[in-house]
């Protein structure tokens, strides 16, 4: 049998709905005043009175044994709420001098070019993401320059945040034959025969243009 140590105003009423009572019923089984009760509820973390402490204790042990086990399910705290959250990728613009780093992507029976990206687990940093990810799939080196900033991209839905990166080192080679078909450096200025202007991060697009 569960064992209270402090008996508050919110356990008191527990044990209360766990018997079912209304609170005259309950007042009466106490031997104490429907006033009293009603104070309980109205102050849920009031500690009660040593004598109250020991009534409500004999009503715990003499209650039955369904009674009981309602009164430490209720007791118990409610389990944390587990958002769900969204899918979040980490995408990388690394530049190279006048080129850009793309990736020819399989999917949905068609090739897509599109910038290297890693899906963002939960408590994962999306700058490190985007570094690691762009290795794993071309084996270039980069380094984040800074965050152009996050949407819902509109082919896929997820959760997208871009980072422009520099490369750093490394000859782009494809490192990942199962999901992408080829990867290469294109000219800033060829960009958008490989990716349609209407499906580039708009602040894509203003971060290249400023680079000298």
């Amino acid at each position: 049998m569960d064992v209270v140590e402090t008996w508050t105003g919110r356990s008191a009423c527990l044990l209360q709905q766990a018997m079912r009572m209304t609170n005259e019923a309950f007042a009466e089984h106490l031997g104490i005043s429907e006033r009293t009760i009603s104070r309980w509820h109205a102050s849920p973390e009031m500690i009660h009175r040593t004598e109250v402490q020991q009534i409500l204790d004999i009503a715990h042990r003499e209650a039955k044994d369904d009674v009981r086990h309602r009164f430490a399910l209720l007791l118990r705290p409610p389990a944390p709420r587990v958002e769900a959250q969204a899918l979040r990728v980490a995408i990388a613009v690394v530049v190279r001098g006048d080129d850009i780093l793309l990736v020819c992507r399989r999917g949905d029976g068609e090739l897509r070019w599109q910038f290297p990206a890693g899906m963002v687990k939960p408590g994962a940093d999306p700058s490190t993401v985007a570094v690691q990810e762009t290795h794993g799939e071309t084996g270039v080196h980069c380094t984040i320059r800074e965050q152009l900033g996050e949407r819902v991209h509109p082919v896929t839905g997820v959760v997208a945040s871009y980072y422009l990166s520099d490369h750093l080192a490394g000859d782009a080679s494809n490192r990942d034959p199962l999901e992408n078909v080829d990867v290469t450096w294109v000219p800033r200025a060829a960009l958008t025969r490989f990716i349609p202007a209407d499906q580039i991060f708009p602040p894509i697009l203003s971060a290249l243009e400023a680079i000298a």
